[in-house]
């Protein structure tokens, strides 16, 4: 779900490696119907209210969900056609009940559920093209940063120029059909459609956009109770008309705090059923609470969760700056960083020193890249040898994410070679902000897997033209090679592709990889089940309360 405002059974890494290359390709080989009956609605249970940590979001709209707390809110509210299941490891169907792709593997055709909006509204596929013409639309308020996931379908580019009134790839052919045309094949096309922000949307969110923005009128298992009030809450209840399987719980009280630190206050007073487990305190909750077995389950004394994530802490390097622009200060920095000692000495060891752009989740067979490695010699060398002693470079992060220590150990780490290095907190709105319009020099990222294929950690970080290429890295050759890999039907030939494009982008290292995520989250002993998946999304529509 892009990016992270905190980086924050069986090994994920079998599950990516083997069940998703089958899953992706069987929708594109088998062609004919995948499909599920629809579920029924049971009578759902007196199941309490679970008090969940998040930060501000940027969006709960789905046009807009970039981040990490928007994504978790609307994951609760809104069903786009599919979604990927990590237990199964497939793409299972959502509002859709069954899906076909042509021979070439340009159209795809899906079927929808009988469903009713929040409101009442028929979930019908215009609402599909709706909710997905919002992603890309120029004219919005303020337009959404996901567009991008859109890029393969047909019309896409003239209607995200303002040059054409609806993407053409995009067809209601009636109610319950709704018809998908790329411009080119696509492999994992059909992981994308998991993507929350790819959810259909009511009339009510182009008459009312305003209203929409704080109480988003979905099609979830969940519905707004109120609105979203900034900097406190987003409550939400369960939906008595779902179509699926009714929500063991009864209502979600996402609990606003400043920073994690804040949030396990609450949690040990009785106040919050889940939160991080702040830097420095991750084995002493460990000890207090116990671990979980699969590191990605919540239940009662196994209850710290500490699972591999499919996501990567790096720096961003504006390649627009003039001192970004030369390779020799990219490479000096990341040679000049101890990932091992940040690992250790802030995670206590749950984490690992990132060396490319590919969690082992998502990939474990790509090359390292040349310099994301520690190499306090060889950093001091370069310095030396290209007059860079003094270097000023300012490193900007979001407040309140825990991020300060982070920084602080790689300020020390930078300026043990030379560099003259200096901080800058922001807001996380205002420095999303920043990234977006290019007023920073080096920032810090948290990239977690909108959908978890080697692709989703290509297109939207080094693409040229890609909304999240916050580095404004552009590259003719890398760019060409990505559309490549992305019509690639073989699984291996394609991984190799992508790992091809890893090493390419490894030289010009627009990006700094510092560490992999695994999770380090906390439930409460009132948690009788939750799982919380390798993308850091909660299952809170299967979650449960003890009584």
């Amino acid at each position: 779900m892009a990016l992270d405002r905190f980086g924050g059974v069986v090994s994920r890494r079998t599950f990516v490696q083997g069940g998703l290359a089958a899953s992706a390709l069987a929708a594109l080989s088998a062609c004919g119907k995948n499909s599920s009956s629809s579920s029924t609605t049971d009578t759902a249970s007196n199941g309490g209210t679970f008090k969940f940590y998040i930060s501000d979001p940027v969006a709960i709209d789905p046009y807009n969900l970039q981040e990490s707390e928007g994504t978790q809110v609307g994951h609760c509210l809104f069903d786009s056609l599919v979604s990927y299941d990590w237990t199964k490891s497939e793409v299972v169907p959502a509002a859709a009940e069954s899906w076909t792709v042509s021979d070439d593997g340009t159209v795809f055709t899906f079927t929808l559920k009988e469903a009713k909006f929040h409101n009442g509204d028929a979930v019908d596929a215009a609402s599909f093209k709706r909710g997905w013409e919002r992603l890309v639309d120029p004219t919005m308020e303020t337009p959404g940063e996901i567009g991008y996931h859109l890029a393969p379908v047909a019309g896409y580019e003239a209607f995200s120029k303002g040059e054409a009134t609806e993407i053409t790839g995009l067809v209601a052919k009636d109610d319950k059909t709704f018809e998908v045309t790329l411009t080119d094949p696509m492999a994992d096309f059909l992981i994308v459609c998991c993507h929350p922000g790819l959810a259909p949307v009511p009339q009510a969110a182009l008459d009312d956009p305003s209203s929409f923005l704080l109480s988003p009128i979905g099609n979830g298992a969940f519905k707004m109770d109120g609105k979203w009030e900034s900097g406190q809450y987003i409550n939400v209840v369960r939906n008595e008309d779902y179509y699926g399987d009714a929500p063991k719980l009864d209502a979600i009280n996402f609990s606003i705090q400043k920073d994690p630190k804040t949030a396990l206050s609450e949690f040990k007073a009785g106040n919050m059923d889940f939160c991080q487990m702040p830097t420095g305190q991750i084995k002493e909750l460990i000890s207090e609470y116990g671990e979980s077995e699969d590191g990605y389950t919540v239940t009662p004394g196994k209850q710290c969760l500490t699972g591999a994530e499919g996501s990567i802490y790096y720096l961003v390097l504006n390649m627009d700056d003039p001192t970004m622009q030369d390779a020799n200060v990219r490479h000096a920095m990341s040679l000049a960083i101890n990932r091992q000692n940040i690992v250790d000495t802030l995670f206590e060891g749950v984490r690992d020193p990132a060396d490319n752009i590919f969690p082992p989740i998502i990939d474990d067979k790509a090359n390292a890249w040349q310099y994301a490695k520690y190499d306090k010699d060889a950093a001091q060398k370069i310095m030396d040898d290209n007059g860079l002693a003094g270097t000023q470079i300012t490193l900007s992060y979001n407040s309140g994410g825990g991020h300060e220590d982070i920084m602080s150990c790689i300020q020390a780490d930078l300026e043990a070679v030379g560099f003259s290095v200096s901080q800058q907190s922001q807001e996380w709105a205002a420095y999303l902000s920043g990234l977006t319009d290019g007023s920073f020099q080096i920032g810090r990222l948290g990239w977690i897997a909108d959908y978890p294929t080697m692709d989703n950690f290509i297109y939207p970080n080094f693409f040229s033209t890609a909304d999240n290429n916050y580095s404004r890295y552009n590259s003719a050759e890398v760019d060409a090679d990505t559309l490549a890999a992305r019509q690639i039907t073989d699984e291996e030939e394609r991984k190799d592709a992508y790992r091809a494009i890893n090493d390419k982008v490894a030289e010009d290292m627009p990006i700094i990889p510092i560490m992999f995520y695994s999770h380090v989250h906390l439930g409460s002993e009132r948690v009788k089940s939750l799982y919380y998946d390798a993308q850091g999304k909660a299952n809170l529509k299967n979650a449960e309360l003890s009584a």
